[in-house]
């Protein structure tokens, strides 16, 4: 903006000396302050809906004033400041720019890969401390072993044990089976005992993915500095 500055000093030609030619006002003189303030004026933004060019400065107000005061950038950076202090988290769910280019402010690192975030619960040992991670996505059973015995009491007439089968399998679907059965008869009057046992193995399973919840997945950043 031009601020309007008197190229002519008017009261000066009082004290001159009658006669002194510079005593006289001339039309020049006039035209020249009148061209001035013309210019000035012209630069200056209007009161009602003006538009500024350049880079105006206004003053900043204090963090919290509700007024229609205008607010600065230092102002606005402020306010973004305490709302994203240190150990803040920012999510996108389609820009992965780091928010220092966005927002002018900070160092922010990305954060949680691959993870959920799950808020803190003093009362559960898995959740009671900050940045503490655990779970997987993979569940894994271990290779185990069943094992079944029995005894058939005394018989004193020819009978047959009927046939029984079993067959024991892994669990997410698995294939793995161990099949055990046995049929006995007796042609013996004799009073007499059958004993039987079987033990079967399952090697195991790993369920990929087992454990996952539904999910979206997100640029997550932190501020660290």
């Amino acid at each position: 903006m031009t601020n309007y500055v008197k190229s002519t000093n008017f009261a000066s030609k009082d004290s001159l000396a009658q006669g002194n030619p510079l005593k006289i006002v001339k039309g020049t003189e006039i035209d020249s302050e009148f061209n001035n303030i013309a210019t000035a004026v012209a630069t200056k933004a209007d009161t009602a809906g003006p538009t500024f060019t350049g880079k105006p400065f206004v003053p900043t107000a204090a963090y919290g004033d509700n007024s229609a005061q205008i607010a600065s950038t230092s102002f606005v950076t402020a306010a973004l400041q305490l709302i994203y202090p240190l150990g803040s988290i920012y999510t996108n769910a389609s820009y992965g720019t780091n928010p220092a280019t966005l927002f002018g402010f900070g160092t922010w690192t990305q954060f949680g890969a691959g993870k959920v975030l799950v808020g803190i619960n003093g009362a559960d040992a898995s959740f009671d401390v900050l940045g503490e991670t655990g779970g997987s996505k993979d569940s894994v059973v271990v290779s185990h072993t069943h094992t079944a015995s029995g005894t058939t009491g005394g018989q004193s007439a020819t009978h047959t044990h009927a046939s029984v089968a079993m067959q024991v399998g892994g669990p997410f679907g698995s294939t793995d089976r161990s099949d055990f059965s046995f049929t006995t008869s007796s042609v013996n009057s004799n009073d007499h005992t059958h004993a039987f046992s079987a033990t079967t193995n399952d090697p195991g399973v790993s369920g990929v993915n087992a454990n996952l919840q539904p999910y979206v997945v997100v640029y997550i950043w932190q501020r660290t500095a």
